[in-house]
């Protein structure tokens, strides 16, 4: 149930925080937060995957999603510091916060999946 649970908050705050970036437009959130059209599609694309298997999909198909998600996000922040724009992709660069909450969110969704997978060995 933990990761399915953590699939529908993350799920829902990508989505507000994609719906807020279409409506921004290209100014930085609280003025330090990318949200490029590209991040936007990013995270409605992610926060749509994540309130899927949260709210359709078992428990340890909701872990693997979080995982793999986790993983990526853990990537996308690590790049983030070496090539901000994501080598060209993004319209604008990613800042420290960017990284840094790119970083959480793949920690806190590892973790989860590594919390759900034992779990479900146990029983």
């Amino acid at each position: 149930m933990l990761a399915r649970k953590y699939a529908q908050y993350l799920g829902i705050v990508l989505l507000l925080l994609a719906f807020i970036g279409f409506i921004l437009g290209d100014n930085p959130l609280l003025g330090v937060i990318n949200i490029d059209i590209q991040e936007d599609f990013i995270h409605l694309l992610s926060g749509t995957i994540l309130l899927f298997v949260g709210f359709k999909k078992s428990e340890p198909t909701a872990a693997n999603v979080v995982g793999a998600l986790g993983l990526i996000y853990l990537i996308i922040g690590f790049t983030g510091f070496v090539t901000p724009d994501l080598i060209g992709i993004l319209q604008h660069e990613y800042t420290l916060v960017d990284n840094l909450i790119h970083i959480f969110i793949g920690i806190m969704s590892v973790i989860v999946y590594k919390l759900s997978s034992s779990k479900a060995h146990s029983n």
